[in-house]
């Protein structure tokens, strides 16, 4: 399954599960669990511990591919919207053409919105934990979006620690759920945490994030030639 396949798929599964009442879209996320190949999982982990560890020295790199996957993304479902499937790649390029160029020329406001986006996933997963009301999940992701924002406009090296280690916490979780997924002893227990066990997911998320910031704050202080620029 194609990149852009799986991107649409996902944006597709996200509407019908918000449609239906779920805001949270877990089915989403399983779906790319699921979807993943022994080789593709271990592909997964091995980056996402790179950028957990070393992310402050590739940022630029990582704020180009998220911009390009935002952008991506966003095209594919602008396509869809507007063309039904048949346009649905080259709107999913155009995207990621647009925004990908966009990231480097405008590195510092490109890390601040990540930062911020950052903020509100971790407020949000807090809230999630704690089984609130899922319906209003967005208060709990707004107050994370406003400190992440603020932290970025105090000092951007934070912004690059917390969405860099968030970033590879996410791909590390995903790359092993899988593996635990394609090992029929444990399939089972893996589906019944993600969907059974709010508190799960976030604990997951949070735990490599917050050692990835402290080593890459560690590392970071030990740099003093680093520069967002």
């Amino acid at each position: 399954m194609d990149l852009l396949t799986i991107l649409a798929t996902a944006s597709e599964t996200s509407r019908t599960t918000v449609r239906s009442g779920q805001i949270v879209p877990i089915d989403a996320l399983w779906q790319q669990i699921t979807s993943l190949g022994f080789l593709e999982a271990l592909t997964f982990i091995s980056f996402g511990v790179i950028c957990i560890m070393y992310g402050w020295r590739v940022f630029k790199a990582l704020v180009v591919i998220a911009f390009a996957l935002i952008g991506m993304l966003a095209g594919v479902i602008i396509a869809k919207e507007i063309s039904g499937d048949n346009h649905e790649v080259f709107g999913g390029l155009i995207g990621l053409l647009i925004l990908g160029a966009l990231a480097l020329p405008l590195i510092k406001w490109a890390v601040s919105i990540l930062g911020a986006i950052a903020g509100g996933i971790v407020t949000a997963g807090f809230w999630y934990a704690f089984n609130f009301p899922e319906k209003y999940i967005w208060a709990g992701g707004l107050i994370g979006v406003v400190a992440g924002g603020m932290i970025a406009f105090i000092a951007l090296k934070w912004a690059v620690m917390l969405f860099s280690s968030l970033g590879g916490s996410a791909l590390v979780v995903v790359g092993v759920l899988a593996l635990f997924y394609l090992w029929p002893d444990t399939r089972a227990d893996v589906q019944k945490l993600v969907f059974d066990k709010n508190w799960f997911l976030p604990v997951a998320l949070i735990v490599p994030t917050t050692i990835g910031f402290f080593l890459q704050y560690r590392f970071l202080k030990s740099s003093s030639g680093w520069n967002i620029q």
